[in-house]
């Protein structure tokens, strides 16, 4: 992914000129400015009490390791390895009886030529009229000379999490299958670049399906694309990007709230690495005059509404040999995909 700055008119940079004080982050070279999200009113549905706490009780630490385990390898596009990854992706989900497509297709790459990529689609009612998208990307990023790039969290740690939340929602799942709304789990092929980012070269996948799915008709299908990416470093902060997504994002910090509330997370404090609300995931504010290039911009751009969960500033191991396995806080991931698993089903079951 890449940072970039949006371009303002003329009436935009006077105003930036006015003295308004904002709060800043630094990433990548870029500043991102920060803003109040405002009051405004929402309703999305909660679970029960009850039943928020009985599906708070519901985890599988080794599976989610053993899923870690079997993804986190160098996963290069065109690789042995690539193709052991997509395989056990799609077993995975096939075995917990998901309709499981393989989008393949080929493309041209920088040094590369031309390249076979397989983007995973598994779909909770493939007969559903509507889809809740919770994505993420599974390949590796390029080779390196005399290095081993595992990426664990770009993005074995977000493929991991998914696959376990199908996993550990079995039984709530199931009684939704037959849902008008369902769910989808997908999978990008090739968000990496092979030499230098950039519109031809980086989102492959991204990029192919977005295309597909709108000449298709398929993209009035998706409710929201919701894109994991960078997850299971220590003290991550997320912010909203996109207004027509902001109530849903509050709807994360309202169950990262409850489940403080009730002392349901894991060492729920700040290591003192970060500079930002200690005690809180989901920030409340919002990026409004930055955006990051992701494997969401293909649907962005065919106005797919998107919630970006990627933390700012990024991980400081990003792109580097350091992404392994030393650098992933498993208190923070369980807590962070406990979080998903709850929004998720406040998602889906808020509509029945």
């Amino acid at each position: 992914m890449r940072v970039l700055l949006r371009n303002y008119s003329l009436l935009e940079a006077v105003k930036r000129l006015l003295p308004r004080p904002r709060k800043k982050i630094y990433n990548l070279g870029a500043c991102f400015e920060l803003v109040d999200i405002p009051k405004i009113s929402y309703n999305p549905s909660e679970l029960s009490e009850s039943r928020f706490l009985e599906y708070s009780m519901l985890s599988d630490k080794l599976h989610f390791r053993e899923a870690l385990d079997n993804i986190m390898i160098p996963r290069i596009v065109g690789s042995k390895n690539h193709s052991l990854v997509r395989q056990y992706i799609v077993e995975s989900l096939r075995d917990l009886e998901w309709d499981v497509e393989v989008d393949s297709f080929h493309d041209h790459a920088p040094i590369k030529g031309k390249l076979h990529f397989h983007n995973i689609i598994a779909r909770l009612n493939p007969n559903a009229d509507r889809y809740l998208v919770l994505a993420c990307h599974y390949d590796s990023n390029k080779y390196m000379p005399g290095v081993e790039f595992l990426g664990a969290t770009d993005s074995a740690v977000p493929c991991a999490m998914l696959l376990n939340l199908a996993y550990v929602l079995q039984d709530q799942l199931d009684s939704l299958k037959e849902n008008k709304l369902s769910l989808m789990l997908l999978f990008f092929d090739g968000e990496e670049a092979f030499e230098e980012w950039g519109p031809k070269d980086s989102i492959y996948g991204a990029r192919h399906l977005a295309k597909r799915w709108h000449h298709e008709g398929k993209l009035d299908n998706i409710d929201m694309l919701v894109l994991l990416d960078l997850l299971g470093a220590p003290d991550p902060a997320f912010y909203s990007f996109f207004e027509n997504t902001e109530s849903w994002y509050m709807q994360l910090q309202s169950v990262e709230s409850r489940l403080a509330k009730l002392e349901l997370l894991e060492r729920y404090a700040s290591s003192g690495m970060s500079q930002r609300d200690p005690t809180r995931y989901f920030q409340s504010q919002a990026m409004r005059s930055s955006f990051i290039e992701d494997d969401h911009i293909p649907f962005l751009r065919r106005n797919v509404p998107v919630l970006h969960l990627i933390p700012v500033p990024f991980p400081s191991v990003w792109h580097t040999p350091d992404d392994n396995e030393s650098v992933i806080d498993y208190a923070t991931t369980n807590n962070l995909a406990l979080i998903i698993r709850l929004f998720t089903l406040e998602y889906l079951m808020g509509d029945k």
